[in-house]
């Protein structure tokens, strides 16, 4: 399914979702299906908690019910809030002309816009229907950067296990050599490759695992790994590759 550029801004979040990895328009590599009514205008320069795509107990045993409300209700929630406080300041520092705290806004609009343009993309990374490996052009891909599916989830898992602090793990599309790259991401900001569309993220900041599974964090990535939406990554990917 072909995402119009004004559904792909609504599920980045609208207007300002480079800040992630750089590429101004990496948000046409996402496949969400978010209702329309539950987005607002085009234009409204303001990031939208999105609906999640499932009941919150729908990824259990893996990831329990009250973690995905916690995580989605509070944390998610937490970010576009921050987000769009921000923007609220930026928009008052623009009309008075006051630039004193830019330091400070900027670096709080890149932390808590890319925690909201990770989070609409990390609830669209899982999916409770164990669907099959990936196929057409992104197993192909996979093969061609990794050698095999079970190399790219050993690396993907290997990574997030090892992020330092909190942070999150990313399988992305780096234009420039034409290549899939895992990556981590330190905070929601830190170590990206500007100009990369991430197709698939794991969220290992400590509130997406605690409940269940307290410091087992590798216990967590293993279990997540079982939860990948491989069709909708290789949507991303096609949608990623054709741009690029």
């Amino acid at each position: 399914m072909d995402l119009s550029r004004r559904e792909t801004l609504k599920l980045a979040g609208l207007g300002t979702a480079g800040l992630l990895m750089g590429s101004r328009d990496w948000p046409a590599a996402l496949a969400a299906d978010a209702p329309a009514a539950a987005t607002p205008a085009e234009g409204t320069g303001r990031y939208e908690h999105l609906p999640l795509p499932y009941a919150f107990d729908a990824l259990e045993p893996a990831i329990d019910a009250r973690t995905v409300e916690l995580h989605y209700t509070k944390h998610h929630a937490g970010y576009v809030a921050s987000a769009n406080g921000v923007l609220e300041q930026l928009k008052a520092a623009h009309a008075g002309g006051g630039y004193a705290n830019v330091k400070a806004l900027s670096r709080d609009l890149a932390f808590a816009a890319s925690g909201v343009v990770l989070h609409n993309l990390y609830w669209r990374s899982m999916t409770p229907k164990a669907p099959p490996a990936p196929a057409g052009a992104l197993a192909q891909q996979i093969e061609r950067d990794f050698g095999s599916l079970a190399a790219l989830k050993a690396h993907f898992a290997a990574a997030a296990k090892v992020v330092e602090s909190n942070g999150w793990a990313v399988l992305a599309w780096e234009p420039v050599l034409r290549q899939l790259l895992v990556l981590q991401v330190e905070k929601h900001q830190n170590l990206t490759i500007w100009g990369c569309a991430p197709l698939l993220v794991c969220d290992v900041w400590e509130h997406a695992y605690y409940l269940k599974y307290q410091n087992r964090r590798a216990d967590y990535v293993d279990a997540w790994m079982g939860l990948i939406d491989w069709p909708a990554t290789a949507e991303r990917f096609d949608r990623a590759a054709r741009q690029a």
